[in-house]
């Protein structure tokens, strides 16, 4: 019930995105999508090896707050759900794809996985697959921007589940102390693994978990890019300005497991339908974009030819590209000194 207060109250005062911010909005969380359920068929055909978390439903999370971002210089860290961050950051789908398939063309020369990829050049740093451990970094990555004084912020993503892991008060602790640039994102998809959030966390507001160390946050309508894009803005400019960390606490909701191993047996199909009917989030941009006339159905049609033809030209590559040498075993170990 406390969810569906918020959804509410947020409404109440909704932003406007232009035309050209809902059009982009929508060509990059339709690419996500696509790329994702690409991603889940190539993993049921054995392409994909390892462990493959899919990104389908909170394409408005990373998609809005990196639109309210300096995209490619402000720094973004993420969990193992990560092949949306780095599509919306820019990188190259068929280098991401080739990661997942384990080819030398992937972004970590194939060693990486799904889990672990990687550009400093999008100012993107993973992918990392240890629960939690991404806020450290980023937070590290804030003190970095500080020390600078180069004017970006840190954005660190994290799920609810790694919201209980103790380095996340730790790193809130350091960046509220330090004054840090730093932005945390807590993707509240309401399940860590298989358990509700209700079952695991004794304050299930994640947006309060900064209280104590004086760290503001807000709950925002994760399914809704436009109340995605106005928080993060807020919240960015928050960090950016010398005024320290903010954390915001998108509510938002994964369609499919928690990995591909899942079957999600723990939620009903009538509550994953229902989410996919009253609040996807593409749906909404695309219900906007028709109604204001920004475009039309064959407009948009032909953004979805555009999207499904970078997809399999990304598939192809990634099923026809050389897997990494045996050599390449012993690279990539050390940074150089």
């Amino acid at each position: 019930m406390a969810r569906k207060a918020v959804a509410k109250t947020a409404q109440s005062n909704v932003p406007e995105l232009t035309k050209e911010q809902e059009l982009t909005a929508y060509r990059e969380m339709l690419l996500i999508r696509r790329f994702e359920e690409k991603a889940g068929q190539m993993y049921g055909m054995g392409l994909i090896g390892g462990f493959c978390h899919l990104y389908i439903g909170q394409e408005a999370v990373v998609t809005g707050v990196t639109m309210a971002s300096n995209k490619g210089k402000d720094a973004q860290i993420t969990g193992y759900r990560d092949h949306g961050h780095m599509l919306v950051m820019g990188l190259d789908p068929k280098g991401v794809m080739a990661e997942l398939t384990g080819r030398q063309g992937g972004l970590s020369k194939g060693k990486g996985g799904s889990m672990h990829m990687f550009s400093n050049e999008h100012r993107f740093y993973g992918g990392n697959g240890i629960v939690g451990a991404q806020v450290s970094l980023g937070t590290g990555l804030a003190f970095a921007s500080k020390y600078r004084d180069d004017g970006t912020v840190s954005i660190s993503y994290f799920g609810d589940g790694a919201a209980n892991q103790g380095q996340v008060y730790e790193s809130f602790n350091m960046a509220k102390l330090w004054n840090l640039p730093a932005v945390y994102i807590v993707e509240n998809n309401r399940y860590g693994m298989g358990t509700s959030v209700e079952r695991a966390s004794g304050q299930p507001n994640f947006s309060k978990r900064g209280i104590s160390f004086g760290i503001e946050g807000e709950q925002v309508d994760g399914m809704d890019i436009r109340m995605v894009y106005d928080a993060a803005k807020r919240a960015i400019d928050h960090a950016r300005s010398g005024k320290g960390p903010y954390i915001l606490e998108m509510l938002t909701y994964r369609y499919r497991g928690h990995s591909m191993s899942d079957p999600a047996k723990y939620r009903t199909k009538d509550e994953v339908s229902t989410m996919r009917a009253e609040h996807d989030p593409i749906e909404q941009v695309k219900s906007r974009i028709l109604e204001k006339r920004y475009g039309t159905e064959d407009s948009l049609k032909e953004i979805e030819t555009e999207i499904r033809a970078i997809v399999t030209e990304a598939a192809d590559f990634a099923t026809s590209d050389p897997e990494p040498a045996a050599s390449e075993l012993w690279t990539d170990i050390y940074a150089p000194a």
